[in-house]
């Protein structure tokens, strides 16, 4: 199976699931408070943002600068996409549910075949499950922008790893045309410019980068009198917080103590934080006799040293089943700690053995969602960052086990997202 067919599969499948979750499974549950009771339509496919895509691709950007929230927070080549779809007699979500796929599809493609010429098949393939089934890639079906995201970006990578400046310039600007963390590109394409010493020809890439973020901000100062617009409405968008990283605190305090006794501001519920201790105590107390283990391991002869093994097979599923605990415990939380921070231990880890390019712009695409102190959307924007899920690709393709464990886990994550998200609760 070559790498086209492999993408291919992967990316069918997962998008199965998906639409099974949001047609099948959906409209069979009672609406949640809050949210609406689905229809097996196309309208399951469009919600939050996509309502402002949907105006912009319909009826064109609005501005003002009163302090709320407006459309030109949104970047235009993904609308102007849809709209091109749209001239032939598409509607909105059909338009914008295609486009979607099938960018994803092709960074799919883009990714395995880039990955298996850097790192090998397994590596590729593991790379390419990772992307297609974590949870966030729903956001790869729905009416958003990360699955031209990920095409561009990560076309604009493999062709400046292939030393293509042309190309990585086009697909560069292209995709800080789509969405704001594209701009990351641009320094990352200096720094290794630099840092390797190539030609002259290698600045191109970024300076033709910040183009496309560039051509918005000029619309934005011809259309509004403000060329800073899309970034002056990004206030509205986030809530107020006291202080730098307040989000990220309520974070640790909500997976620690619980919401419930966040939102009171004391412990009223002891048992939130009595199940956290006890959990991580466990996963300690297992942590610690799996290394016992294995540095005994090391100094047994063959036949005892496989049925130590087998022992730390089955400490490492303890393990699992005590982060199974952990996350139906703290939930979303949970999950959005892992992306992004779990996310830069990754590329930290894996630095040496990925690409320049790919660990370079990993890290600058991490400043940027880190830059503002603020949690809103920083996991799914976490997942567009392709360098980690290279990372995690090769941490799994030495550790298949895990692999398998954490692919079975990110199913099962994917289908309650996508059956949240059909009911128009909040996501990412």
């Amino acid at each position: 199976m070559n790498s086209i067919t492999f993408a291919t599969v992967m990316w069918l499948l997962s998008r199965i699931v998906i639409v099974i979750a949001m047609l099948v499974i959906a409209p069979l549950l009672p609406a949640p408070p809050g949210g609406i009771q689905p229809t097996v339509s196309w309208d399951v496919f469009s919600a939050w943002d996509s309502d402002h895509y949907q105006m912009i691709a319909t009826s064109g950007y609005e501005y003002a600068n009163d302090g709320q929230g407006h459309n030109v927070a949104f970047f235009p080549l993904f609308p102007l996409l849809v709209r091109a779809v749209m001239s032939g007699g598409l509607p909105f979500n059909v338009a914008g549910t295609v486009v979607n796929n099938l960018a994803f599809w092709g960074a799919l493609i883009l990714l395995c075949g880039w990955v298996q010429e850097s790192h090998g098949q397994n590596v590729a393939r593991w790379t390419t499950a990772v992307l297609a089934w974590c949870p966030f890639s729903l956001f790869g079906t729905v009416i958003y922008t990360e699955g031209l995201f990920l095409l561009w970006s990560t076309a604009a990578l493999r062709a400046f790893d292939r030393k293509h400046y042309g190309w990585s310039a086009l697909w560069g600007a292209l995709a800080s045309a789509t969405r704001l963390p594209g701009i990351a590109l641009s320094p990352a394409f200096l720094l290794v410019a630099w840092r390797e010493k190539r030609s002259a020809f290698a600045y191109l890439p970024s300076l033709a980068t910040a183009g496309g973020m560039g051509l918005y901000s000029l619309y934005c100062g011809i259309r509004f009198g403000d060329m800073l617009a899309f970034l002056r409405v990004q206030q509205a968008w986030q809530p107020e917080q006291a202080f730098y990283g307040q989000g990220w605190l309520k974070m640790l305090v909500q997976i620690s103590a619980g919401t419930a006794n966040w939102n009171r501001g004391w412990i009223q519920d002891p048992w939130h934080p009595l199940l956290f201790i006890t959990i991580c105590a466990l996963g300690y107390l297992v942590w610690r006799s799996q290394s016992d283990l294995t540095r005994r391991g090391t100094l047994q002869p063959p036949r005892k040293r496989s049925r130590l093994q087998r022992l730390c097979v089955e400490q490492g599923y303890g393990f699992y089943s005590l982060f199974i605990l952990l996350w139906l415990l703290a939930g979303d939380p949970l999950i959005n700690m892992i992306m992004v921070w779990g996310g830069g231990y990754l590329l930290v880890r894996e630095r040496t053995k990925l690409r320049p390019v790919a660990v370079t712009y990993g890290f600058c695409s991490l400043a940027v969602i880190l830059s503002p102190g603020r949690t809103i959307s920083a996991e799914r924007h976490a997942y567009g960052i392709v360098s980690i899920s290279i990372a995690l690709g090769l941490l799994l393709a030495r550790y298949p086990r895990w692999g398998w464990a954490t692919l079975l886990f990110f199913t099962l994550v994917l289908v309650s997202f996508a059956v949240r998200f059909a009911q128009h609760l909040w996501v990412a």
